[in-house]
């Protein structure tokens, strides 16, 4: 049997089904192929960001937020609730409600828009020709004028802590916790591993958290990756730097970690162990040999600045290729790619992309660090400014963190701009605009903001560049 589409896309996720939908915009005929299966034992779109990633963690984290709220927080605000208790059940319950949800909706989008979707496997063969296995099913042939490949990634393993039932887990396995483990223990204090241990240490986890870099959050501005570390800690994770993994036993439903660390040999027990050392590219079995596509040294599928690869009308979107593992990349190239296909132009600034890590205080940024900038040799000027000092967050009880602004000196260029503190997913969305159009702080600081606002330290944070910052006491002198 041999079908035959304009576009066919591989993969489910962010990336695959916004390009299958824009595709589909544009008058082209999709089929979008997706494998995933629940943990119900159902074919599930949305990929990793909708069914274990993106959504169910920040499920998980605003449902234990709001716990350590109860706990303690309110009681500012003149609330007192008393003793209040956590039902895990009814939390994982919920998360799941929100997964079932999301998934549902791609679906439905899917299928409003003509897409067809295909559960099973899919594979590049030669000739540009899509193999493609049903899950009960024998294999077809598909014809295809254009091919998306976009299959995401998946946890990388450790050899010294491999997954074991519900002991030693990845992030998928640590959003299924029936109940609260009394010790904790996390491989990796980036992004996964810092959002997860946050959201098992506000229901009462010791929480250990094992970095084998001796920096923290490397990839953030210094001074943020201070403060957000500082926070962190304060809250009741114990993040060790310099800690390297070495090995892993479990017996009796205990796990024995071995580690070193500046002192030497170390070993813990853990009740339950998170494996969160980051992610690699989903590439087996995708293509064959005589495919026509080649991997680029990091085992990435090899794309250029429009995700083509060396196949005309093959094109690799997501984390199966170069820059940042994040959803809204992927979505962005998906519906670039599709445009591409349809005869528009389309491109994509990967200067303005922003990143968030969800603990609390949030943190986020876009552009580069000051770390950066200096490395570079150009010369550049620093503001910043304190949620501590804004009427909105005093008023919200939301203090902690600030938001810090890099610029060139020579052309008053906004470059980066990195924030810790309360709302910064949302506020780093000004600056991503701010640097797509080319902003100068002067273009900022001219601006009016809305008081009281979270949003007005960002615009202080671009007065205090050139010592303009009204609500500052230590006022930079004017040149």
């Amino acid at each position: 049997m041999s079908d035959s589409y304009d576009v066919v896309v591989i993969g489910g996720g962010p990336g695959g089904y916004a390009a299958a939908i824009k595709a589909t915009h544009l008058g082209q005929k999709v089929a979008c192929i997706d494998k995933y299966i629940n943990k119900n034992g159902k074919p599930a779109l949305g990929g990793t960001c909708a069914n274990v990633g993106c959504i169910p963690s920040k499920a998980l984290l605003d449902s234990t937020w709001k716990f350590h709220e109860a706990q303690g927080e309110l009681s500012v605000h003149g609330i007192d609730v008393g003793n209040v208790s956590m039902d895990v059940a009814q939390m994982i319950k919920r998360k799941d409600d929100i997964v079932e949800k999301q998934t549902g909706g791609v679906a439905m989008l899917l299928k409003a828009n003509g897409v067809t979707w295909l559960q099973g496997t899919g594979k590049l063969v030669a000739g540009k020709k899509v193999e493609f296995v049903p899950h009960d099913g024998d294999a077809q042939v598909l014809e295809a004028q254009n091919v998306i490949l976009a299959t995401g990634s998946s946890p990388i393993e450790l050899p010294m802590a491999k997954l074991q039932e519900d002991i030693i887990v990845d992030n998928s396995g640590a959003l299924e916790f029936t109940e609260v483990p009394k010790r904790l223990g996390v491989i990796g204090a980036g992004i996964i591993g810092l959002e997860l241990g946050s959201v098992w240490s506000r229901l009462g986890s010791d929480v250990v958290v094992l970095e084998a870099m001796d920096a923290f959050l490397p990839m953030v501005d210094k001074q943020v990756g201070k403060e957000a570390l500082k926070n962190l800690k304060k809250q009741g994770l114990d993040i060790r730097l310099s800690a390297r993994l070495t090995g892993t036993t479990v017996k009796d439903g205990i796990v024995s970690v071995e580690y070193t660390d500046a002192d030497g040999e170390q070993t813990m027990e853990v009740d339950k162990l998170i494996v969160a050392v980051g992610r690699r590219p989903i590439t087996e079995d995708l293509f064959s040999v005589d495919s026509g596509v080649n991997l680029d040294e990091r085992g990435f599928i090899f794309v250029n600045q429009s995700c083509a690869t060396d196949v005309p009308g093959v094109y690799a979107i997501g984390d199966i290729v170069r820059g940042p593992a994040l959803a809204h990349k992927a979505t962005e190239e998906g519906v670039m790619v599709a445009e591409l296909i349809s005869g528009h132009h389309a491109e994509i600034n990967y200067d303005c992309i922003p990143s968030v890590i969800y603990t609390h205080p949030e943190v986020s940024w876009v552009g580069l660090s000051e770390e950066q900038v200096k490395a570079q040799g150009d010369e550049y000027k620093t503001g910043m400014f304190a949620f501590v000092a804004n009427g909105r967050a005093v008023a919200a009880n939301e203090t902690t963190g600030f938001v810090k602004v890099v610029s060139d000196v020579a052309t008053d260029r906004v470059l980066g701009v990195h924030i810790v503190g309360p709302q910064a997913s949302e506020i780093i969305m000004q600056a991503v605009i701010a640097l797509e159009f080319g902003a100068s702080t002067e273009d900022l600081q001219l601006m009016v903001f809305a008081h009281p606002g979270l949003s007005e330290v960002l615009h202080e944070a671009m007065l205090d560049v050139d010592g303009k910052a009204i609500h500052s006491v230590k006022r930079k002198r004017r040149k």
